[in-house]
């Protein structure tokens, strides 16, 4: 719960309250605010008023803002590919297309409704209701590795190794164009995008260290098959750094180019290929690999002839 207080100043006097608010606070809808009032969240003076009071100078405004109420995440029984378990961790192999954790518009069909039925409600908790047992995630569109934490000990372990870039996380993706050097980094800091913020970018005035390093595996002419290994794990961070190089991800409808999309791919054509950190009990270093998926291996296939 929240509570905000306003002052009410001679010019904004004789104004609706409704519409008052509105202009106050510009991230809720007047419907949301009309609905306070009518539930008595929201008193002029200490006393409940209608949306169409009209305000007088001086007037303390206080609004109660509820804590938003969280859907029910519930367990579903849709099969893992499970790479590894034991009674510390759970490594699987994401397919395309699957959301990792819930959040709007996606409460159903993710890693975790998942992992939920599969294990049983044995998962760390430390990271709340809506992303149990998630210690890192992977993009919708992007396949592969993900590994999931069954108790508070283990997450607490992988988070620090994430913190210290200890973890070992390589990628296979194909780019657009022929990458002349075989190998390189892009050490270029990720933010959010500075008009569009559904997007990351290079960031160099607000955003954070990040660094990706890669390597060419084959060359087909106007694509390049790539190695990516991550030191850092920003947001889209693979897909914006070799984007801003002139390389995006072949099927990135994000960050590639627009209206150029071939073979019908479903996103990005990344995969997180390879797992690799120290065990939470043992202390001993695992190391895990998520095969290619088919349609990453058919457009090889492709490309060779």
């Amino acid at each position: 719960m929240k509570q905000i207080n306003f002052e009410v100043l001679s010019e904004d006097a004789d104004s609706r309250i409704d519409r008052y608010l509105a202009q106050q606070m510009p991230d809720q809808s007047r419907s949301f605010l009309q609905k306070l009032i009518r539930e008595e969240q929201i008193t002029v003076n200490g006393r409940p008023v209608k949306a169409n009071y009209r305000l007088q100078p001086e007037d303390q405004v206080l609004v109660i803002v509820p804590d938003p109420q969280l859907p029910d995440i519930l367990p579903e029984n849709i099969p893992l590919d499970i790479l590894y378990e034991d009674s510390d961790v759970l490594v699987i192999n994401k397919p395309k297309g699957m959301v990792v954790h819930p959040a709007a518009g996606h409460y159903t069909n993710t890693v975790v409704n998942a992992v939920m039925y599969h294990c049983q409600g044995n998962l760390s908790g430390i990271n709340g209701v809506m992303r149990p047992g998630i210690v890192h995630r992977i993009d919708r569109d992007t396949t592969g590795a993900i590994v999931i934490c069954k108790n508070d000990q283990a997450h607490q372990s992988l988070a620090q190794q994430l913190k210290e870039h200890s973890i070992t996380r390589s990628y296979q993706a194909i780019v657009w164009n022929n990458l002349k050097e075989d190998e390189g980094t892009v050490d270029r800091p990720i933010g959010r995008h500075p008009v569009d913020r559904k997007k990351m970018a290079v960031n160099e005035k607000n955003g954070k260290t990040a660094v990706t390093h890669y390597r060419v595996l084959e060359r087909f002419g106007s694509f390049t098959y790539i190695e990516c290994r991550l030191e850092t794990g920003r947001t889209h961070q693979i897909r914006v750094h070799m984007a801003s190089i002139g390389h995006p991800l072949l099927g990135d409808e994000v960050y590639g180019p627009s209206g150029k999309q071939p073979f019908r791919l479903q996103g990005q054509c990344l995969h997180a290929m390879t797992l690799g950190f120290l065990h939470p009990s043992t202390g001993e270093y695992v190391e895990f690999e998520a095969p290619l998926p088919e349609y990453f291996t058919q457009l090889l296939k492709n490309f060779r002839k």
